[in-house]
């Protein structure tokens, strides 16, 4: 058992064989996901298993930007007692990762200063460094330490920024992290994205199912749910503390909701027929769903406090793939009310829908961009099922991704990535919103679908480092 292989069994909109209209009507053919967990009941949960060691996702660049910008994140003093992480080695994985800087080989230091007084800006000018980032960890009581972090405009002399952080050996690796994004902030006017996670389905032997989260680069995986039946559509919470999905386990399709720190969860929609695509608000109170329990697949927005159902659309077509604009007031989704899959807007409160997408014959499982400016979607061209983006005010489309089978598009919460399934390998990528930077996420063993990049995490307040 596992995800069905061949085209009809990846495509967000797909069809199976002899899908019509006419028979989504009377619920004898439904949208592919949900066709696929029908077709393959037949066996029970296998078990919840929160916080579950799992295999980690390995990330390799295949193309970064030509002209990355040349830093030194020279190795952080750990003052003769070695800390639990390497500190400096994560920040420059973590910029080399994001494909816009090019981080010097520790082997071609010919200095490694740790106070600014030590900094000779004359010998990393003539290794052509634009950035230099200093620092030290020091054990601050037990468990505990202290990171220092500095910053310099090699050219100008000039301290850009600096930090002391406290933490502690199990957050040491995420303040590393924490660091990546200032720096990367600072250098580029952007949000760095690296203290974030992904959720992704695993898939592996006949019938296994995971759900797992995992930082953005892949570290300490967790296991969330594990299933013999299918686990579909996860999707972050705006406050990225709880997942929804929907899952099979009971042998028809629900949508769940599972806080991550406990483990707990709720069943939210176990209505008859097809509960599927689940969607948060920005404001995190209502759910956007697809579902037929009135005979066709509609949108549905759930309040999630008073449980409370409004119906959004009504149409002949298969309406589904809900998704919200970052401001909350629209709703993106997939239809074929036009006679192929396209998508279509439409206000969160109901109303007239609009087509959006009018590139090409096939548009489907669409996103905003964190700012609302683009739209992320799976677009066929040439018979093949990639990533594009479309710019919403000019209206261009540009295809991203480069293998056959591309599916669920995601924005990394700072706008700048696009990470999706390369279904016919069974493998994450993330993309670039300009297509100049790639990376390859793969499980040692098994495959891999289903991702989802969360929100921003929580914010701490640093204690600026006087120069």
């Amino acid at each position: 058992m596992g995800y069905p292989k061949g085209r009809d069994a990846v495509l967000p909109f797909g069809r199976k064989r002899g899908f019509t209209p006419r028979a989504a009507k009377s619920n004898r053919k439904i949208p592919h996901g949900f066709t696929v967990g029908y077709l393959i009941l037949t066996g029970l949960l296998a078990g919840l298993a929160a916080g579950v060691q799992a295999a980690p996702l390995s990330i390799e660049i295949t193309r970064g930007v030509e002209g990355a910008l040349p830093v030194a994140i020279v190795p952080f003093d750990e003052g003769g007692r070695a800390a639990p992480e390497d500190v400096a080695q994560i920040i420059a994985d973590d910029l080399a990762r994001s494909g816009r800087f090019s981080p010097l080989p520790r082997q071609d230091m010919i200095a490694q200063p740790h106070q600014a007084a030590q900094i000779n800006f004359a010998d990393w000018r003539v290794l052509g460094m634009e950035g230099l980032v200093i620092g030290q960890v020091r054990t601050a009581g037990a468990d505990r330490y202290s990171v220092q972090f500095q910053l310099f405009n090699v050219f100008k002399g000039d301290r850009l920024v600096g930090y002391n952080i406290s933490t502690t050996s199990r957050e040491l690796r995420r303040t590393a992290h924490q660091i990546s994004d200032i720096i990367y902030e600072k250098l580029t006017g952007q949000p760095g994205a690296f203290d974030t996670r992904i959720a992704y389905v695993t898939t592996s032997g006949p019938a296994s199912f995971s759900l797992q989260v995992a930082d953005s680069d892949g570290y300490n995986p967790q296991t969330i749910l594990t299933s013999k039946q299918p686990i579909l559509s996860p999707a972050w919470s705006p406050d990225g503390t709880r997942l929804a999905y929907l899952s099979f386990e009971n042998r028809r399709p629900q949508i769940f909701i599972q806080e991550l720190a406990s483990g707990s969860r709720e069943r939210i929609a176990s209505y008859p027929g097809l509960n599927g695509a689940p969607a948060w608000s920005p404001d995190g109170r209502r759910l956007a769903l697809t579902l037929s329990k009135d005979g066709n697949p509609e949108i549905y927005v759930l309040n999630l406090a008073s449980k409370a159902l409004q119906r959004l659309t009504d149409n002949s077509a298969i309406d589904t793939e809900p998704a919200w604009s970052p401001d909350g007031n629209t709703i993106l989704f997939t239809s074929d009310r036009g006679g192929k899959p396209q998508l279509y807007k439409m206000s969160a409160g109901g109303g007239e829908a609009q087509r959006v997408t009018f590139n090409g014959d096939y548009n489907a499982r669409g996103v905003f961009s964190p700012d609302g400016a683009m739209l992320a979607m799976v677009h066929r061209e040439g018979g093949n099922y990639r990533i594009a983006v479309q710019d919403l005010s000019s209206g261009e489309v540009k295809v991203l991704s480069e293998r056959s089978l591309d599916e669920s598009p995601s924005f990394a919460p700072n706008g700048s990535m696009v990470l999706y399934a390369t279904g016919d390998q069974g493998v994450l990528a993330a993309v670039s919103v300009d297509g100049r930077v790639r990376q390859r996420l793969a499980l040692q063993e098994g495959n891999v679908r289903e991702a989802v990049w969360s929100p921003f995490g929580r914010k701490t307040d640093f204690e600026s480092l006087q120069p």
